[in-house]
């Protein structure tokens, strides 16, 4: 494998592909390619530094090291054990591996686990001339994935998933995922120099994001990354990918980004998010039913994930509480709204259907993008079938 053109995949969650795609053409790499669940895509060394640090949508960054068909236990030691794994990992690792298996004959993971293990094993014993690796080292995972009877071998750069941006330290009940946030956002196409609000901001994911976006602001810029100790990579790249997203930064952006929430403990938890992030002065947050919310400016955007009770009494605050954003959004001729939402009902509660839906999985919970654009209003989005954002 050489080290100037390496299979790289963002791992994606249903829905975000293209979303991720995007992302990694917008980094500069271009031949890329988009399966359920995946984008792969070729870089250097270089590349996995920056794809950590910046795909704000993506899982996790893993190394593709091999694909091959493995119908029998043998295919698969033969196959792994075929692979390059000691340019990669070094005497004293730890490599764990972890499986998973679908419409494959080799459906047993825990077995193809320790079939994979054992392989890199005997590839690493020819290099290193040693019987025993004590794994005290360098955390290196190594992931067998069975489909259709094919084997992806893969090596997870990332560690934590890329969600894991270093600024939430406290959680509230149903938190919505950082990648999630910023794939909301994302797909809104709103720009830093429009107003932003969230009416059921949480613990402040969307507000945060938003900001991080409005400023670009790399999301991994707070965090390490399992690949930054390997001795492949050399620390200088890791300095050059810091350098350049801390040179890319445009701090000077006035951000005109609201949320509010009627828990005023999810708003103590975002406020603590916001200085975590180092935002704390750049967003207004507020305790506030969504009945009493208040927008400033034109051509704005609604970017939000309402509750959704699962009690009957809970169902009944959530319904009443979509109901009153739909009254306050018809006043709302300029602005656009993008919900995050599982509910069926949604376009019944806001009293009109939505321009445009789009199906993600907010964790393992099927929802709706629910996309409302303003007439003739922002970036020319239209009612009537104009155009509208693609990812």
């Amino acid at each position: 494998m050489s080290m100037d053109t390496i299979e790289l995949i963002a791992t994606a969650p249903m829905g975000l592909e293209a979303v991720v795609a995007r992302e990694v053409r917008e980094l500069g790499y271009d031949q890329v390619t988009t399966e359920n669940g995946r984008v792969t895509f070729k870089g250097d060394l270089l590349a996995i530094a920056r794809a950590n640090l910046w795909l704000r949508t993506a899982d996790r960054v893993l190394v593709k090291m091999g694909q091959f068909e493995a119908r029998t236990f043998d295919d698969l030691f033969e196959g792994v054990k075929a692979l390059p794994w000691p340019d990669w990992i070094p005497e004293d690792a730890e490599f764990p591996v972890e499986g998973r298996s679908h419409k494959s004959q080799l459906s047993s993971v825990p077995a193809c686990q320790g079939i994979v293990k054992k392989a890199v094993v005997e590839k690493m014993k020819l290099t290193y001339g040693t019987e025993w690796f004590r794994e005290t080292g360098g955390r290196y995972v190594i992931e067998v994935a069975l489909l259709n009877d094919i084997a992806t071998i893969t090596l997870d750069t990332t560690g934590p998933g890329l969600h894991k941006r270093g600024y939430r330290k406290l959680v509230t009940e149903a938190p919505l995922k950082e990648t999630m946030a910023a794939a909301m956002v994302l797909l809104s196409r709103w720009q830093a120099e429009r107003p932003l609000y969230d009416p059921f901001c949480g613990s402040g994911t969307i507000p945060v994001e938003a900001a991080m976006i409005g400023w670009n602001i790399a999301p991994g810029l707070r965090r390490t990354f399992n690949s930054e100790g390997w001795p492949v990579i050399p620390q200088e790249l890791w300095e050059q990918a810091h350098d350049e997203a801390y040179d890319l930064v445009k701090d000077d952006v006035p951000l005109q980004i609201m949320g509010s929430d009627i828990d005023p403990e999810a708003i103590k938890v975002a406020e603590a998010s916001a200085k975590a992030a180092g935002l704390a002065k750049e967003l207004r947050l507020e305790v506030l039913p969504v009945s009493k919310i208040q927008t400033r400016g034109d051509y704005g955007c609604i970017i939000t994930n309402p509750p959704y009770g699962e009690r009957l009494g809970d169902a009944r605050e959530a319904e009443r509480a979509v109901r009153q954003l739909g009254s306050i959004y018809a006043q709302l001729p300029t602005w656009s709204a993008f919900i995050l939402s599982p509910g069926k009902q949604l376009e019944h509660y806001m009293g009109r259907p939505s321009d445009k839906k789009r199906k993600l999985f907010n964790g393992r919970i099927e929802c709706n993008l629910y996309q409302y654009f303003a007439p003739g209003g922002l970036y020319g989005w239209r009612r009537d079938g104009g155009k509208s954002p693609e990812a």
